[in-house]
């Protein structure tokens, strides 16, 4: 996987019965480059929509401005009725790290999209959750007390003076509540039996609010519940013919959902039940299904350093997210629904394709590639003696020691893997510049500084790739002095391989930055290069004597 940034938006609209009205908003959404829409939810009862799209930040700012613009055209709340809290014609539109952000970040943007619309479409705008600029609007259900109804007179009090746009009522749209929030996972753990109020009993034992029950004196009392961040009920499902606890999860850094299983399963123990399995309903993001295999593998005492397929098999498996259906990684796993899958990706390869695609008359992929191949199949070897060494008889106390290992060998091979396409992509876009047009002054010029960024790249590319692959020698080293003795020339090998990717990625920086004009950036770009690669003629030296004493 890449670590691009990802946000989701979850825009609610005030129109759950004229679908045509909704169409006008999510054509636009999709109309946006670099954005995936990935659910529509209408309710009739409510009135009232739910839309979820994701993307990269601005994209997705971008096409949530559109929508709530087209929305305040559309949509007339003066004629607005329905069963659920609202305010506005686009009621709250909240933004959600999901891969490679942060909440600070995505609270950055969302401010940013709370001030465009309130400037440009002038639209009250409040911001909730983590992007509150005032402590007491924080809770969407204070900011949205009063509701539409109420809001005329509401922005007539100073202290409701919203935080973007003007303070002055706008009949048709009402206003707009904008946040960022934490991912929400909508996830139903299944019990083996049919009955509604034991359910319930152990969905009041785990969620954060807990029971309510009386004292002697009939006094209310919270007992609260053991998981923070937590909402659950009981139900029943005749579909499947069980009773479940359907799961809330408002925060899963807080409260995971492998944390979530666990726990229902200790106290359904308690009650004398079992969890028989689990359900994820909708999406979730690939860290969240990662952690869990992870967190099963560490209790088994085996070693996590694995590929994100097995991590992703048995967070499956441990919590019986294929009970009720199929768990297709690639329709529940966010990151995967946005791959592009018509792109021609070397790393999707077979080994026998790729060698036969770089023995071709093609240019690339070439010798930067291979070199990031070579790093990559490096660190793997590294990986796998900490692998060997973790589940090794006899050294059961030191799994916890080399598995930490193993999962650092996986991140530098993983980051390896990505760059032996993007070393590729670079030389690519070196090719593409020089085929702009060339008439005019201007269109050389243009040109000239296409090419000259497109080379800059090329240049910083192979070097990600020696800084990456350099990562590679304190775990090889390790493993040639601690490891598993059976596998020592496994570890030489990768130091081998680790020193053939730097030396070889090592040439095309050279070849590359002599290409630039800018001659400063050109001899700082080598100078990082010759000290990379003279450090690792030391440290390769280094391992192989240990290497060899081991062997003798």
């Amino acid at each position: 996987m890449n670590n691009s940034q990802i946000i989701e938006c979850v825009p609610n609209f005030s129109e759950g019965r004229d679908m045509s009205i909704i169409k006008q908003i999510t054509d636009l959404i999709e109309s946006v480059d670099g954005v995936r829409l990935l659910d529509v939810d209408p309710g009739k009862d409510t009135n009232r929509t739910v839309v979820t799209f994701v993307g990269a930040p601005e994209a997705v700012c971008e096409a949530a401005f559109l929508a709530v613009r087209k929305a305040s055209e559309i949509i007339d709340m003066t004629r607005h009725h329905g069963a659920h809290p609202r305010m506005g014609a686009t009621d709250v539109c909240p933004l959600v790290p999901v891969a490679g952000i942060t909440m600070e970040e995505t609270v950055v943007y969302a401010r940013r999209l709370a001030e465009r619309i309130g400037q440009e479409l002038d639209i009250p705008v409040y911001c909730y959750e983590e992007a509150a600029l005032n402590s007491k609007r924080k809770n969407l259900a204070v900011v949205r007390s009063g509701e539409y109804e109420g809001l005329a007179k509401k922005l007539e009090d100073p202290e409701w003076k919203p935080d973007f746009g003007p303070a002055r009522f706008n009949e048709r749209s009402g206003a707009v509540i904008v946040g960022a929030r934490d991912f929400l996972v909508a996830y139903n753990v299944n019990l083996n039996t049919t009955s509604t109020r034991r359910a319930n009993a152990i969905a009041f034992d785990i969620r954060e609010r807990g029971r309510e029950i009386k004292d002697a004196d009939g006094n209310k009392i919270v007992i609260p519940g053991s998981l923070k961040a937590v909402k659950a009920i009981g139900w029943y499902i005749p579909e499947y013919g069980v009773a479940q606890i359907s799961i809330n999860l408002t925060n899963i850094s807080v409260t995971p959902m492998h944390i979530a299983f666990d726990e229902v399963c200790r106290k359904a123990d308690a009650r004398g039940l079992r969890a028989t399995g689990s359900e994820l309903v909708g999406l979730v993001p690939l860290k969240a299904i990662l952690d869990a295999g992870r967190y099963f593998l560490h209790k088994q005492q085996r070693s996590a350093g694995v590929s994100d397929a097995e991590l992703i098999k048995i967070a499956v498996k441990s919590m019986g997210l294929d009970e009720l259906k199929p768990f297709i990684p690639g329709e529940k796993i966010i990151e995967y629904l946005l791959e592009d899958k018509t792109a021609t990706k070397l790393v999707d390869m077979t080994f026998s394709d790729f060698v036969w695609e770089t023995s071709s008359e093609s240019p690339a992929p070439g010798g930067g590639s291979v070199s990031a191949a070579m790093g990559a199949m490096g660190a793997a070897l590294g990986t796998m003696v900490a692998n060997l060494s973790s589940h090794k008889r006899g050294w059961d106390d030191r799994w916890e020691e080399f598995s930490a290992i193993a999962e650092q060998g996986v991140e530098v091979q993983s980051r390896l893997l990505s760059l032996i396409d993007e070393d590729t992509d670079a030389f690519n876009a070196i090719m593409k510049a020089f085929e702009m047009p060339k008439r005019t002054e201007e269109e050389k010029k243009v040109r000239a500084e296409a090419v000259e960024s497109a080379t800059l790249n090329a240049t910083e590319v192979p070097l990600k790739v020696m800084n990456e692959s350099f990562k590679a020698f304190d775990m090889l080293k390790w493993m040639a002095e601690k490891g598993n003795p059976n596998s020592v020339t496994d570890a030489g090998v990768g130091v081998i391989a680790t020193s053939a990717c730097i030396r070889g990625a090592a040439l095309n920086v050279k070849i590359n930055a002599a290409a630039l004009r800018n001659r400063d950036k050109a001899e700082e770009l080598i100078g990082k290069a010759h000290a990379i690669e003279n450090q690792t003629i030391s440290i390769e030296r280094d391992i192989l004597s240990i290497v060899g004493k081991k062997i003798n």
